[in-house]
């Protein structure tokens, strides 16, 4: 395996060296000096500047060889040094070598529950070339790391206000760039504009490229046990792609092109993405190493004649996957949080949660009402079907008299059985047809205690500090495996058990025995799920035991 991955590995590597000097690197061509080109062309007609702003060459193909490999290969001659923003939200820190952003901390989420746990960061990529929002013009995203330079060392925002960080850089010789970033005291986003000035005597053609280098926001997470999605996501042409970062790895890069509304690098909880503002736009995706995820978000091809500029302007969004915060910001942006065929019931349980929220200030109590309305609602439905069970379990010995007294004649014993039903004014479906019901509104409720950051780091009570993290009560000793007590789980397990033993049923002795064991598997099967998804499981499991309860004393 490590053989054919080797191979396939040097295999990609030639390709790309060659299809790289084939497609890009152009014939070389004679660089025209501004200064030079003053002196000589004073006399020049109007109809030769018209021609040489007629014909566009690429940007890179401008310069000498000597001079593309010297541009290539620049190294600052004066040292980059890091400017600080701090806003209400956030703290940055962007560096003038590319004007890439080294820090981003979020004041409002942590690392861990621990009391002295740093603020959450985004940004775990260290290269400057690596760093998210490297910009370059041309014909792709250029090996050389602009040396961007401004005047501001640090920068904060007040209550309600903005602040601009300016800078500029030259991405070639001739070819200068603006770049300006918006920061708003009380947003996750970024406003940035780039302009790129053509100070040459030739009109260049290119695009505009923004790269988005990312690791996992959770380095320390097994993405085996985490199987929540982690990775680029896209939103193109009116539809969310997810792309598995395996895949990219397995598959090669992978380009995407059409009406985009933004491109994205984002977990169970936090999103890294960029809007462009462009109509269309074209995302390449690949893989960096074992975990880095590279997106760049491309431009359509345009020409810059002498003297002239065009400006490009992006949306930036670092921070929470947060329904409310992501609808504010627009661009289909919300879209990102995909509870899947479930959507429909999710984002109505997901409002109630934090409708209760807002009143009671704790998430785990607010888990708990969101259980108790929707088993309200399916009350009436779920009483009819398990009153109907119960009555069914009742008439199991007159149903074996029938099916004994006509094994031979299955029509006679349809019709007897039939008969016995209006007689009891029974439903044989009447018990399945709850848990049909409420299947969907389970996975919905499941998709939103699993993924909304809500309930990161939100505490219940006692023992239970996290709803987002399985529950586990330390008692000074390391569990093989468990680490603490599950005790929450321990108790859904066996009031599930409790049901299961009040629960009627039609079915044999035999199976009878079989579906005790299921509390047995759900036990282990919820180990490791988030607390708040047990403590609804659990709440639950209570209300179905008492409304059995009540049915089994009426019936009986």
């Amino acid at each position: 395996m490590e053989t054919k991955r080797a191979f396939t590995a040097i295999m990609l590597s030639l390709m790309i060296l060659l299809g790289y000097q084939y497609f890009f690197v152009p014939p070389p061509q004679e660089f025209v000096d501004p200064a030079l080109q003053e002196q000589t062309e004073k006399s020049a007609t109007i109809s030769s500047e018209i021609t040489s702003r007629a014909t566009p060459v690429d940007t890179y193909s401008a310069l000498s060889p000597d001079e593309s490999l010297a541009a290539n290969e620049l190294t600052p001659a004066v040292t980059a040094k890091d400017i600080t923003v701090i806003t209400s939200q956030y703290t940055a820190v962007i560096s003038e070598n590319g004007g890439g952003i080294k820090s981003f901390k979020l004041h409002n989420y942590k690392e861990s529950t621990k009391a002295d746990s740093p603020l959450k960061q985004l940004i775990f990529t260290e290269q400057a070339s690596d760093l998210p929002l490297q910009f370059s013009w041309g014909n792709g995203i250029s090996s050389k790391t602009p040396l961007y330079q401004t005047n501001q060392q640090n920068i904060q925002t007040s209550p309600g206000q903005q602040a601009v960080l300016s800078m500029a850089a030259s991405l070639l010789p001739g070819l200068e760039v603006e770049r300006s970033l918006v920061f708003s005291d009380d947003s996750y986003t970024i406003d940035l504009e780039f302009t790129v000035r053509n100070n040459t005597v030739q009109a260049l053609q290119g695009a505009p490229y923004l790269k988005n280098t990312n690791r996992p926001f959770d380095p320390k997470a097994d993405k085996n046990i985490n199987f929540l999605f982690t990775g680029p996501a896209v939103y193109l042409n009116d539809a969310l792609e997810e792309i598995k970062p395996d895949d990219l790895q397995d598959d090669g890069p992978k380009t995407l092109s059409g009406k985009l509304s933004w491109a994205a690098y984002e977990d169970t909880y936090f999103l890294c993405g960029i809007i462009p503002q462009s109509e269309s736009s074209t995302v390449q995706l690949s893989v960096i190493g074992d975990d880095k995820v590279s997106s760049i978000v491309s431009g359509a091809q345009e020409i810059i004649a002498p003297g002239e500029a065009k400006t490009f302007k992006y949306t930036l969004y670092l921070g929470p996957k947060k329904l409310s915060i992501l609808k504010q910001v627009g661009s289909n942006l919300d879209r990102v949080i995909n509870f899947g065929w479930f959507d429909v019931l999710a984002k109505p349980a997901l409002f109630l949660l934090n409708f209760f929220h807002k009143y009671i200030g704790n998430y785990g109590i607010a888990v708990i009402l969101v259980t108790v309305l929707f088993k309200l609602l399916f009350w009436p439905i779920t009483h009819k079907g398990m009153k109907s069970m119960k009555t069914m379990q009742k008439i199991q010995p007159k149903m074996a008299k029938l099916r004994e007294k006509f094994k031979d004649d299955k029509e006679r014993l349809n019709q007897e059985m039939i008969t016995l039903y209006k007689t009891y004014k029974i439903n044989p479906l009447g018990g399945c047809l709850p848990m049909v019901l409420q299947i969907p509104v389970f996975f919905a409720l499941y998709k939103v205690l699993l993924q909304t950051i809500e309930l990161r780091h939100a505490p219940f009570m006692l023992w239970i500090t996290d709803l987002s993290a399985p529950d586990r009560l330390p008692i000074g000793l390391d569990i093989p495996y468990l680490g603490g007590i599950p005790v929450l789980t321990l108790l859904m397990g066996a009031s599930m058990f409790l049901q299961q033993k009040m629960t009627p049923t039609a079915a044999d002795p035999t199976q009878a025995k079989i579906m005790l064991f299921l509390p047995v598997i759900f036990t282990f099967m919820f180990l490791n799920f988030a607390s708040g998804l047990v403590l609804y499981w659990f709440i639950n499991n209570l209300l179905s035991i008492c409304q059995q309860y009540f049915i089994n004393k009426s019936v009986d």
